[in-house]
């Protein structure tokens, strides 16, 4: 099955929109699901740890930055656990206020975490639409949308 891909433009300049969408830390804000995240630190080779609230329960992962090239590209992987999720970010300029982001994420099973890959991709395909929006409508600065 391929990467779930999705791409949205947001009225907001490049660098801003890499700085935001790049940071883990600030992952809770447009992803519903993250409970918490902490953050080792920001170059290629860091590492971050998100808490996920799935299926009623928090579930922790590690991811280790793969890829940081402001304000154009950023990639993770994951380094723990039975489904390791892949992320990565390409911002792409529109215009001096405007840019599109290109969000690309897929998982990794190992062991049992293989027959989840496929339910897990499903569930983010859905999911991760709507966190993109929260993140559009939160930089645009549309507080009654990122509220609803």
């Amino acid at each position: 099955m391929a990467a779930i891909v999705n791409s949205i433009e947001i009225d907001r300049p490049a660098e801003e929109v890499f700085r935001y969408a790049s940071d883990p830390a600030r992952f809770p804000e447009w992803q519903r699901d993250v409970a918490r995240v902490s953050v080792d630190g920001r170059e290629v080779g860091s590492r971050f740890t998100t808490v996920r609230k799935i299926g009623g329960q928090e579930r922790s992962m590690t991811q280790e930055i793969s890829e940081n090239e402001p304000p154009r590209a950023w990639a993770a992987r994951g380094v723990d656990g039975p489904v390791r999720p892949n992320a990565s970010i390409a911002v792409e300029p529109l215009g001096p206020e405007r840019c599109r982001v290109t969000f690309s994420l897929d998982f990794e099973g190992r062991g049992v975490g293989a027959a989840l890959v496929p339910m897990v991709r499903r569930i983010a395909a859905k999911v991760a639409p709507t966190s993109h929006q929260r993140m559009k409508d939160l930089l645009e600065g549309d507080d009654q949308a990122a509220a609803g």
